[in-house]
């Protein structure tokens, strides 16, 4: 049986089981790990923000903004140690801080401003007009919050702040700031929240680096021509951007799309992606331009689990499937083959 790469498209739909079978054997997985990104905060660090705080409110005895003002002063990772107490996506928390104080503050920078403390924990935040009373009216926001009881809420519904530390207000902090955690409470919170949710979804960008660094490796080696796009670039002609065009996005011959997932929800999305550049490949084709090869680059146990969602894979680039097991094969059974300038 040859590999789908390698087989004619009537070869392909008579033996499309064993070319899924084929595809799932060679697909890899590695999500006990995750890129640690630039903005990554070792537990040394946030421990030295969590102590700053506990020594300006005297151990979560005084959580006023003017107390918790001067530890943000002294040490921005305050900022991270009491988004985390909260429990909020820094857009969350400038939501609640427009809605409680009156202050607008954007999702954007309240990104912005965690990211920042992140890349450079160390460094005075901004004293401008504009980002001192943002700051200080999301620290105002956060000290009512954290000051306040839990409200009522009906059996239908779970508050968000009803967690071990914010359940009783500021009693709960000094509580488990002087006894610790219990261990059930602290499995079931992570439970609740996943560990590592928060820095996964921030190196998501981040997860495709390997496979895009391979795929760019084997064009460099063949002496293609390429143009690799950017994250959300907008390009003439393509009402969805792929990841590769070769040899460029004036002459579009093959275009490549990189997707790894490890979640088979995601891995349809990705799919679909595929398919609709299959169908815009014929869409040119029916207004008299040049028709596109369609090469998709995956990895992740995402997509080894629908067979229906491979099959699709399948056809709408013609067998041309590819993962880091058979990128090797990619120039030679593709029409990359015919821009290749190196042996």
């Amino acid at each position: 049986m040859k590999l789908p790469f390698e087989a004619s498209l009537e070869e392909l739909v008579e033996n499309m089981d064993q070319c899924v079978t084929a595809v799932f054997s060679s697909l890899e997985s590695d999500f006990m790990t995750m890129p640690r990104g630039n903005g990554f905060i070792e537990f040394s660090a946030f421990e030295k923000g969590y102590e700053v705080l506990k020594m300006a409110t005297k151990g979560f005895t005084d959580f006023s903004s003017v107390a918790v003002v001067e530890a943000v002063a002294e040490c921005p990772l305050v900022v991270i140690v009491i988004r985390s107490i909260l429990g909020f996506t820094p857009p969350e928390w400038a939501y609640i801080t427009t809605q409680r104080t009156g202050v607008e503050v954007s999702q954007s920078f309240a990104r912005t401003l965690d990211r920042n403390i992140r890349l450079n924990p160390t460094k005075p935040l901004s004293n401008n007009k504009t980002t001192i009373p943002r700051i200080n009216a999301m620290i105002e926001s956060a000290c009512r919050l954290i000051n306040s009881s839990l409200p009522a809420t009906d059996d239908t519904k779970l508050h968000r702040l009803d967690k071990a530390d914010t359940r009783s207000g500021l009693l709960g902090l000094q509580n488990l700031a002087v006894l610790g955690v219990p261990y059930s409470m602290l499995l079931y919170e992570r439970f609740l929240g996943r560990p590592f949710a928060g820095h996964r979804d921030s190196v998501s960008d981040l997860v495709g680096d390997s496979l895009e660094a391979a795929i760019e490796e084997t064009l460099t080696d063949a002496g293609i021509s390429y143009r690799k796009t950017k994250r959300a670039e907008k390009l003439a002609d393509f009402d969805q951007t792929p990841d590769f065009i070769i040899p460029s996005e004036f002459n579009p011959q093959v275009v490549i799309e990189a997707k790894i997932t490890e979640d088979d929800g995601t891995a349809r999305d990705k799919v679909t992606r595929i398919q609709h550049l299959s169908e815009l490949s014929n869409s040119f084709i029916k207004q008299g331009k040049s028709g596109f090869e369609v090469i998709a680059c995956i990895g992740g146990r995402g997509f080894g689990v629908r067979r229906e969602d491979m099959k699709k894979m399948l056809l709408a680039t013609n067998g041309k499937v590819f993962t880091l097991q058979t990128l090797n094969r990619m120039v030679e059974c593709s029409r990359l083959r015919e821009f290749r300038t190196k042996k």
